[in-house]
């Protein structure tokens, strides 16, 4: 009788397990992970720029200075001139990245990758960057600032024959990576570099070479800073004066863009 009911119990286990549905295996294929938008690449929309403007915003920056810098770029770019130039461009449209940086570790970006095309589209970044609250007040790491720069790039929805990283401070390098090297880096990876120097009055008291280098600000940017075809600094004589030459900067790179 018992060996009847052990097999009476072992057909009617077979039995349920050929009648229930196969299950997947539990190792199975993983689910591709998500892809950067700059990886998604050849089909991405074409723009006459991709530029990622690299804003200092180091302790020699104080919080006016600070202010000056935010509602320059905020003008600047939605003004009617650089709207103009911009809509000139074979696609009539570049996209812009806004990071802002510090010391060696400490870049941010304010306004990720944008289009701009028309005033609307330039106003709204306008009020992006108005708005954005400041992230550092640490030492001056250019080189850093341009490694992250280089970073955008391949994460940039849009691409384009011209990639400019645009970098304005008021100091020396004094942390991270060397500017040099990554200059060489942001040639290599064919990206131009401009530069816009923002002199100061007066030199810092506790360290009067960083703001006021053998030469000045201006050419420390020249030798050291920009590079690339056509590459080119400007210098605000101070931070005052910051609104108008970006201004001017702008619509000089996107006309080289055409």
């Amino acid at each position: 009788m018992y060996c009847l009911r052990t097999l009476v119990t072992v057909l009617g286990t077979v039995l349920l397990c050929a009648l229930l549905p196969a299950t997947a295996p539990a190792e199975g294929p993983q689910a591709e992970a998500p892809r950067t938008p700059g990886e998604m690449a050849p089909d991405r929309p074409e723009v006459d720029l991709l530029l990622v403007l690299a804003v200092d915003i180091s302790r020699s920056v104080d919080d006016r200075k600070f202010r000056l810098q935010r509602d320059g770029y905020a003008g600047a770019l939605a003004n009617p001139k650089v709207i103009d130039a911009i809509r000139s461009g074979l696609a009539g449209r570049i996209a812009i990245s806004m990071i802002e940086w510090s010391g060696v570790a400490e870049q941010a970006i304010v306004a990720d990758w944008t289009v701009i095309g028309t005033p609307e589209e330039a106003l709204a970044l306008s009020q992006r960057i108005r708005s954005a609250p400041r992230a550092f007040m640490g030492r001056t790491a250019i080189g850093s600032a341009i490694e992250f720069a280089l970073l955008q790039f391949p994460r940039s929805p849009y691409r384009s024959q011209r990639h400019l990283i645009d970098v304005s401070g008021d100091g020396t390098n004094n942390s991270g990576t060397d500017v040099g090297e990554a200059r060489q880096l942001a040639l290599s990876q064919q990206v131009t570099v401009n530069g816009l120097a923002i002199l100061s009055e007066e030199p810092l008291p506790f360290n009067p070479l960083h703001t006021h280098p053998p030469g000045g600000l201006l050419a420390y940017y020249e030798n050291n800073v920009i590079g690339g075809p056509n590459s080119f600094a400007l210098s605000a004589e101070t931070h005052d004066a910051f609104g108008t030459m970006i201004l001017a900067k702008l619509i000089k790179e996107i006309a080289l863009a055409d």
